[in-house]
């Protein structure tokens, strides 16, 4: 995931300059996804490059100017088509949290699609935790580095069980919004 759709995604939240964006984004989305202030300005003017956003003069008091930056249609177009594209390997849990706070901002999208998808990925990899706990750890008699070996993969069979109900519980309210087929969006 690029840092422009964070970016994108708060600005759509709240149009803002540089900094206010910069210090917004360290206590929001910054919390999973880190974007250094200087990474920020720098897209920003990537951004704006690609016509994806557009900046206007602020009076700010006492003579001072800033420059406030809102999302154009093209930045709008751009989240709503990578809300819909499916995470690349490696990025998935942090992407979709930008995309559920993208499509809260600009939906209904059909994120409910990719959140299936992504709940099957995590199934399998459930399963196949599970498989592996079964095959190599159910000996009742494990010795010390086999006992630490399974606590490493409990950690992930937690993992995956914690991300599976919680997926569980954002699904309905995806679905609810989900856009209608053949209707208006």
């Amino acid at each position: 995931m690029s840092v422009q759709h964070a970016l994108l995604t708060s600005l759509l939240e709240q149009p803002s300059s540089g900094y206010d964006l910069a210090r917004r984004f360290d206590r929001s989305i910054g919390y999973f996804w880190q974007a250094t202030h200087q990474q920020i300005y720098r897209e920003l003017g990537r951004m704006a490059e690609a016509g994806w956003v557009a900046a206007e003069d602020d009076e700010e008091g006492a003579g001072r100017r800033k420059k406030v930056y809102h999302v154009l249609p093209a930045g709008r177009a751009e989240l709503a088509r990578w809300v819909l594209e499916p995470a690349a390997p490696g990025e998935g849990r942090r992407a979709l949290l930008v995309k559920l706070r993208a499509e809260a901002a600009i939906g209904p999208l059909g994120l409910d699609q990719e959140m299936e998808r992504q709940i099957a990925e995590h199934r399998a990899t459930l399963e196949l935790y599970l498989a592996i706990e079964q095959r190599d750890f159910s000996a009742p008699d494990l010795s010390v580095p086999q006992r630490l070996q399974h606590a490493v993969l409990r950690s992930g069979i937690l993992g995956e069980q914690v991300w599976l109900q919680w997926a569980h519980e954002v699904l309905p309210l995806l679905r609810r919004a989900a856009p209608q087929e053949g209707g208006a969006a």
